[in-house]
């Protein structure tokens, strides 16, 4: 092998291992402002709210340098077979992270105006649900980074106890609403926030999903383990779901 193909070869392994450093900072970011989101929320801490909110840029910055290395691999390397998986897998990931920092954002953002209201019980449960969320995120991402597809899976098929967990907040979040119409407001904001936490769930499934496929090329076979029965308790606004818009905020 001459000199010129072993530096072309190590140029492309260092590429690959910076693209995997970029996705590493970005799962780090995405758990740090969720953390961060849930404890303004439940401190009331509004400064921290503030430069949750404004800290979002930052993983927004982080995507588009994953695009932008992604481009430059797939122009100049040309790569097949498991590093296109790879490479291919870092985009679609780093999309997701994007999304959850949106959705952490977006709890920040209720934050505020929950601040100046009065508090309802519970409020009490989404820390635990969005701790098992950033278990999953912190999780799944040791996986991509170590090519570990049984523990993706292991992330793939505990969605459903977010779900669950969601459902039951769900249900008491609208008990209080009805109890008391002085819960309305606050209780509306948590619905949005509990719905937030569930689908940065839904986006950590999806890099397991991605995960499982980058490493040994087959998907995950059956349909996504789901615990959520709240969509069939009440038909809730449109927007309530988070999936459109900035993205709700």
């Amino acid at each position: 092998m001459s000199g010129r193909s072993e530096h072309i070869i190590k140029a492309y392994a260092e590429e690959l291992q910076a693209l995997d450093a970029l996705i590493a900072r970005m799962g780090g970011m995405a758990e740090a402002q969720l953390a961060a989101a849930v404890q303004a929320l439940v401190s009331g801490d509004v400064e921290l709210a503030e430069r949750t909110i404004r800290g979002d840029a930052r993983l927004d910055d982080l995507e588009q340098e994953v695009d932008a290395a992604v481009v430059r691999i797939l122009a100049l390397r040309q790569p097949m077979a498991s590093d296109l998986r790879s490479v291919i897998s870092a985009l679609k990931i780093s999309s997701d992270l994007e999304r959850i920092g949106d959705y952490s954002k977006n709890i920040a953002k209720r934050s505020l105006p929950l601040s100046q209201t009065r508090q309802i019980e519970p409020i009490r449960a989404l820390p635990r649900m969005a701790g098992l969320v950033q278990a999953g995120i912190k999780q799944v991402l040791d996986a991509y980074l170590q090519g570990d597809a049984a523990t993706a899976v292991d992330v793939w098929e505990r969605d459903r106890e977010v779900d669950e967990m969601y459902s039951g907040l769900f249900r008491a979040t609208l008990t209080y609403m009805m109890e008391d119409p002085r819960n309305i407001t606050p209780a509306t904001h948590l619905l949005f926030i509990a719905k937030n936490i569930e689908r940065m769930g839904d986006h950590a499934t999806n890099i397991a999903e991605v995960e499982h496929f980058m490493v040994t090329g087959e998907r995950l076979e059956g349909a996504r383990p789901k615990g959520d029965a709240s969509n069939y308790a009440v038909v809730m606004p449109a927007d309530v779901t988070g999936e459109k818009g900035d993205r709700q905020a």
